[in-house]
């Protein structure tokens, strides 16, 4: 008998632009775009496997689903769904990770670029060419990353990725020392050092305890007032209206992130509601390249395929 796969929210991951074949090869797919909390149990009552990127299913939703067997979350974050419950439940639970790299890296270096050579202000104001009384327009700086240091809070894959593309633009690189980190080829600092000599300061790393709201008043002083802050990895990992008062005041020169707390934010969200130059807000979107979002599909197709066959790939419980 064919298993029933249910997507809550297929909005979240495709817009229209998907292969899903392989997905729907496995089974009969119901797809539903949203799913409000209150249509979570009806909806999954009957799945065999679940799909969920950010509706959380908490022990109740499970126990309406009674032929239920697998939790696919689509994406690397597991913070959606109970995991005691599913554990207590005997529910497998798999998420995927590794899918997004490239096109993480590929927005940091187009948010930096941006700020660096200011040509989204330039490209804004195209109408203004026409009035300059010289052949160009020098009205914005513009600077090179040749020769600039770039420091990278987390050497994962993405960190790393970050960190060869920096090279090859020429910029020393540097990461940020962390109790029982490795040491390799990229000098790690103790974070007064760090925040001292980076130029750019970009986040890679995992929101735990220790990194809630860790860019704060206090880290953003000890930077330099010509730096930039990117943020692709989570919004907590900065207390958000602590930036907003140093880009103000000139603390840093700029910065770019493309993740808050909550999201989508609400209109009056410290960053959505600043008017400030020097600080570009993209929604989420570091992550979601074609391609990245089509690994992400393939690689769900290789879980289930693997949960079939009583093996184990990238499974949390």
């Amino acid at each position: 008998m064919s298993d029933t796969i249910v997507f809550l929210d297929r909005d979240t991951t495709d817009r229209g632009d998907l292969d899903l074949s392989e997905l729907e090869s496995l089974g009969n797919v119901v797809y539903h775009g949203i799913t409000r909390p209150e249509e979570i149990s009806e909806r999954i009552a009957v799945a065999n496997i679940v799909l969920t990127n950010k509706v959380v299913i908490k022990g109740e939703e499970m126990d309406a689903a009674s032929d239920l067997k697998l939790i696919q979350i689509v994406a690397t974050g597991v913070n959606n769904v109970d995991l005691d419950a599913a554990r207590e439940r005997e529910l497998a639970v798999c998420n995927v990770s590794g899918y997004s790299t490239e096109s993480v890296v590929q927005h940091v270096f187009a948010s930096l670029l941006n700020l660096e050579t200011n040509v989204h202000r330039f490209a804004s104001e195209k109408h203004l060419w026409p009035k300059s009384p010289i052949f160009t327009r020098l009205n914005y700086p513009i600077n090179e990353l040749s020769g600039k240091t770039l420091g990278i809070v987390g050497l994962g894959a993405i960190g790393k990725a970050v960190a060869r593309v920096g090279t090859a633009f020429g910029m020393k690189i540097v990461a940020l020392a962390r109790e029982g980190g490795s040491t390799g080829a990229i000098p790690r600092l103790p974070a007064k050092e760090f925040f001292a000599v980076s130029d750019v300061v970009t986040l890679h790393c995992p929101l735990t305890l220790d990194t809630h709201h860790f860019i704060n008043s206090e880290t953003l002083g000890m930077m330099k007032n010509s730096a930039i802050l990117i943020n692709t990895g989570r919004g907590d990992l900065i207390n958000e209206p602590h930036l907003v008062t140093a880009l103000e005041n000139g603390t840093i020169r700029a910065a770019a992130v493309d993740v808050v707390t909550p999201e989508p934010p609400p209109v009056d969200h410290p960053l959505i509601a600043a008017a400030l130059n020097n600080l570009l807000v993209t929604p989420h979107t570091a992550w979601s390249s074609l391609e990245a979002r089509q690994r992400l599909v393939d690689k769900i197709v290789d879980n289930i395929k693997a949960f079939r066959r009583s093996e184990k790939l990238n499974r949390i419980i």
